[in-house]
């Protein structure tokens, strides 16, 4: 029998994708999945073929079983603070769903129960472990570009009708925010690759002029960012935008620039144009795509050696600060200091 049982917290899109990621792991088997209909999270574990997975009702009782070590959170955002505390009490390791929480409050409760639980903790800003995240960084550790000093990270991805979470993504008790709900990829992008603290944040925000997919928050943001050592970066968040899905990055250095899968440096003697990487690019918001695999054999790795994950939650509040700090900015029209 596999060392670690996983429990999933939901049944829709994305928990497809965090079963097949532990699935495939060799220390770690889905062993229950929790719906508010029984009847669904027992379809949810035929579908995927679950032979040792138990379908619950009640979060509790899923907590209370000892064959489960790692609880998976994959449900609407306004109800991630309540159940990752639930599941922190109860001793389990947390893989969290972004966004963490949907204000400041909820995330220092997230934090705390996390702390004194002692239980590891990763959240899913799963891009890190895109092979093109991981070239970016390798670029970055050998100097190719040399020390960053203007850093721009963009999510555009329109979410109408025709995307699986629409309905409630739309609603700013659930959605959040443009960032909340989806531009906190890109904020997450900028530090990983800033790689310093961020300390000002400045921000607009806004909606089109007709608002034709109802969203009740402001679809549109600039989030401008101001790290310790004087960098600035930008982060530009739609999710009305009428266009395929593009995740940009462009990150000017002092030796040369990456943009995307292109590099430009004058450690490249006699280059006359960009080198072109052949590698496979953050540029699609199917979930699907997205390395799950990665980050799960990442995390497991990280309890099996009792270490902390580079992606552990004391690292995503950092990024969710950014967040939180970005809807004040543009609500009142001023600078915000980091920490909040």
């Amino acid at each position: 029998m596999k060392e670690l049982g996983v429990g999933i917290i939901g049944t829709g899109w994305v928990a497809g994708s965090h079963i097949q990621a532990f699935e495939a792991n060799p220390h770690t088997e889905v062993r229950g999945i929790v719906s508010r209909d029984k009847a669904r999270a027992a379809a949810k574990a035929a579908e995927h073929k679950l032979t040792r997975c138990k379908p619950h009702d009640r979060l509790e009782e899923m907590l209370a079983s000892p064959d489960i070590h790692i609880v998976s959170i994959a449900t609407p955002h306004h109800l991630h603070v309540e159940q990752s505390v639930q599941a922190a009490e109860a001793g389990k390791h947390l893989w969290l769903e972004k966004p963490v929480a949907l204000d400041l409050a909820g995330l220092r409760a997230v934090q705390a129960a996390v702390r004194a639980a002692r239980v590891k903790t990763i959240v899913c800003f799963v891009l890190r472990w895109n092979p093109l995240f991981e070239t970016i960084k390798a670029l970055l550790a050998d100097g190719t570009i040399g020390p960053i000093f203007y850093a721009e990270v963009d999510y555009f991805h329109g979410l109408g009708p025709w995307y699986k979470q629409y309905e409630w993504n739309v609603k700013k008790a659930i959605g959040g925010s443009s960032l909340l709900t989806g531009g906190c990829h890109a904020v997450d992008g900028l530090r990983w690759f800033v790689g310093k603290r961020a300390v000002e944040v400045q921000a607009y925000a806004n909606f089109s002029t007709h608002n034709p997919l109802k969203y009740e928050y402001e679809p549109n943001s600039v989030t401008l960012v101001k790290f310790e050592d004087g960098t600035l970066g930008k982060v530009a968040s739609s999710v009305e935008c009428v266009q395929p899905y593009v995740f940009n990055i462009n990150l000017l250095g002092e030796q040369g620039t990456i943009r995307n899968n292109q590099v430009f440096s004058r450690r490249w003697v006699g280059q006359k144009g960009w080198a072109t990487i052949p590698t496979i690019l953050p540029d699609s918001g199917d979930v699907s795509h997205h390395p799950f695999k990665d980050q799960a054999n990442h995390f497991v790795e990280c309890i099996l050696n009792d270490r902390e994950s580079h992606c552990n939650l004391e690292d995503a509040a950092l990024t969710h600060e950014i967040c939180f700090a970005s809807e004040i900015s543009a609500r009142e029209g001023r600078p915000v200091t980091l920490p909040l």
